[in-house]
């Protein structure tokens, strides 16, 4: 079963088994506009090397981790230091607590030069996120195609298109019974700023 879902707003998405609630219009345009060009400007991107299936390759986008400088976080064969947090980030991370109702530690920031950067099939469940994480993913630039599938059966598809300023919270159990990913695309040309807010325990 595969579900494309344009309108949603404020609704769990998922079937069963945890809860995914997409906000298509949480920052009005001109507010987006803003902060994607100060977060590609001013942020420390870099390339780094992951381990996949036993070997090592450079990640197909940019990365870079903010937050509690004290508190590393790692995934995938590879730990990352946090830059404290700028006033953009701090900004954000007011107002995406403020929807969720949940406190973050650190913004987990992705950038997505093209259509052919993208990421693979995961669940956000390292055992430093705590039992059902919330997992708070804010989009800027070019609107990609999110899925969701489910973790044991592959079944059950969500296509989700995440646009310039929606808002996806994925909590409860989701990350337990849930996988993600952002597949490539050649339909996409422009680039995409994605930050994803979560709270990491020492």
């Amino acid at each position: 079963m595969q579900a494309s879902l344009f309108h949603s707003s404020g609704e769990n998405l998922l079937p069963f088994q945890g809860e995914t609630i997409f906000y298509p219009e949480f920052l009005a345009k001109q507010s987006a506009d803003h902060y994607f060009l100060k977060l590609k400007e001013s942020l420390s991107w870099k390339q780094e090397p992951i381990k996949l299936f036993g070997k090592t390759v450079m990640q197909p986008r940019l990365t870079a981790l903010y937050g509690n400088p004290d508190i590393p976080y790692g995934y995938s064969g590879i730990v990352m230091r946090a830059f404290p947090w700028t006033q953009e980030l701090e900004d954000l991370k007011n107002l995406v607590e403020e929807k969720a109702g949940q406190e973050f530690t650190h913004v987990l920031c992705n950038f997505y030069r093209d259509g052919q950067d993208s990421m693979g099939w995961h669940r956000d469940n390292e055992p430093a996120l705590g039992k059902n994480p919330c997992i708070a993913s804010l989009t800027f630039g070019a609107t990609r195609n999110f899925q969701l599938r489910h973790y044991e059966t592959k079944g059950h598809k969500l296509d989700i298109p995440l646009s310039h300023g929606s808002l996806l919270l994925m909590i409860g159990e989701s990350q337990h019974y849930w996988e993600h990913q952002l597949p490539k695309t050649k339909k996409v040309l422009g680039a995409r700023i994605n930050l994803t807010f979560r709270k990491i325990k020492r």
